[in-house]
């Protein structure tokens, strides 16, 4: 009878109300993919009771959606200009972006891929033989425009002008090069360390030609918890946060 009457007891209290859990909307760009979710885990384990969604795609449009009012508390752009757009527009401030990263553009060649990129450089592409290059579109995608201007500063421009096949994001463009569709893409440096590029070859790009990659981060200035994205920054530009982009291909600011 005690313990029947305990049981009532107990069941009469009221329950104790969990604390509610925080949750941080965050943009990263699609060369982030590893990295990024390597840091939303740490970050999360460092906060108990924070979930971080992560959206991935083209930074530039992310920069559209987020001039049209898209709920996101952080945007970790592919480049430096997108967030300064931002800030001008009145959607962050100068205090709230701060570079965390340097992105390497490089070239993945398939397996078995015959293209001497190592000794011609980018001339090779203007051979007839290489008929489709894949690059992320430069209209949303910055390593697409660092592609660019790196067919620009090697003056192949107009020779590969025809046979560019312009993905989505970065992600797509890798995609098209693994499908065969393209018989090389130019792609970040963080990308092809990933299991699916695995096997093949990987060129880098001198900096020389697509000038210095800068990767910025901005607390949104319509965030719904702006310390909490303030931290999250601070934890990206941190030490832990510099070990996981380092070990995933970035340059460190």
């Amino acid at each position: 009878m005690r313990a029947l009457a305990l049981a009532v007891f107990l069941l009469a209290l009221p329950a104790r109300a969990e604390a509610p859990r925080k949750t941080l909307a965050v943009a990263a760009a699609a060369n982030l993919k590893d990295a990024a979710e390597a840091l939303t885990q740490a970050f999360e384990a460092a906060h108990p009771g924070v979930e971080v969604q992560l959206t991935l795609g083209a930074s530039g449009t992310f920069f559209s959606q987020l001039r049209n009012g898209a709920p996101f508390d952080v945007f970790l752009s592919a480049d430096r200009e997108y967030p300064r757009r931002l800030v001008l527009a009145g959607l962050g401030t100068t205090a709230d972006e701060r570079v965390y990263a340097l992105g390497r553009l490089v070239a993945w060649l398939p397996p078995g891929s015959t293209l001497d990129l190592e000794k011609r450089g980018l001339q090779a592409l203007a051979d007839p033989a290489v008929r489709h290059i894949a690059i992320a579109n430069p209209a949303v995608a910055p390593f697409g425009r660092a592609a660019m201007a790196a067919f620009a500063a090697a003056g192949v421009a107009e020779a590969v002008k025809a046979k560019l096949v312009l993905g989505t994001s970065v992600a797509q463009a890798a995609q098209f090069a693994t499908t065969g569709a393209a018989e090389v893409a130019f792609l970040p440096a963080s990308l092809v360390l990933g299991p699916a590029l695995a096997g093949g070859r990987v060129v880098p790009v001198p900096e020389a030609l697509t000038g210095r990659l800068e990767q910025s981060a901005l607390v949104l200035a319509g965030a719904k918890e702006p310390a909490l994205a303030r931290a999250f920054v601070a934890f990206l530009t941190g030490a832990e946060g510099r070990g996981i982009l380092a070990a995933r291909g970035y340059g460190l600011p």
